[in-house]
């Protein structure tokens, strides 16, 4: 979240008991300021003051509401004009908080509007996808997608899980009971059909599937994958 205020002391303070939520909070305490952080980053919620050195915080909140796009946004005001309360609310703003405040208030008000409008744990422009590589196999586990050398391998449900538990650790062995337990609550797996989905697999990752590279025989024990 990006928290604009120019009282250090209001502004440390909220920032404490932000982050004491779990919040990550960026502060700043200039108009110029929060347009050059929101150039660089896309917060979930902003939490503006609407009295500001070089302008107010109503700038800040036109210049953060772009058409298809609006940022969720608590405003904090020392007046009780009730034409400022109906600007921000016509610009876009979600709620208000005069000061003096409490700190608790403002967590719960910042709660309340994260709950409204659903509150995303990565902003979709930032998102870090969780990927798995070794050598030229890629996996990526949050878009359920694999690649060897380059080229989409499609991999049914089973197929994927087979590999996801193999390569999530590399050079363990696993026997056939084994792999099942990983696997869960599967009815499409049994002991007598993992080795055809493991034959499977290797026709679609391997160059050679009789001499594989990544999924790897124990003979007499079960299956592993290979170790970089």
């Amino acid at each position: 979240m990006l928290l604009v205020d120019d009282e250090p002391a209001i502004a440390d303070v909220l920032r404490t008991y932000l982050e004491r939520e779990g919040l990550s909070v960026e502060t700043c305490g200039t108009v110029a300021d929060a347009l050059a952080l929101l150039g660089r980053e896309a917060p979930d919620i902003l939490v503006l003051d609407v009295t500001l050195p070089d302008g107010s915080g109503f700038d800040v909140l036109r210049a953060a509401s772009v058409p298809g796009s609006r940022i969720p946004t608590l405003m904090l005001t020392a007046r009780s004009d009730e034409a400022d309360r109906v600007v921000g609310l016509e610009l876009g703003a979600d709620d208000y908080v005069s000061k003096p405040f409490s700190p608790r208030e403002v967590v719960a008000r910042v709660r309340s509007i994260l709950r409204r409008v659903g509150e995303p744990s990565t902003p979709p422009s930032r998102k870090v996808t969780r990927k798995t590589r070794i050598g030229e196999l890629e996996i990526d586990h949050d878009f359920h997608e694999v690649s060897i050398e380059g080229q989409s391998a499609a991999l049914t449900a089973t197929e994927f899980k087979i590999l996801t538990v193999l390569a999530e650790n590399p050079g363990e062995v696993f026997s056939r009971s084994h792999l099942l337990d990983r696997l869960g609550d599967d009815g499409e797996v049994y002991e007598r059909t993992l080795d055809r989905h493991i034959n499977n697999l290797r026709k679609k990752l391997e160059k050679d599937p009789r001499n594989p590279e990544y999924v790897l025989t124990v003979y007499g024990v079960g299956y592993k994958m290979r170790r970089e």
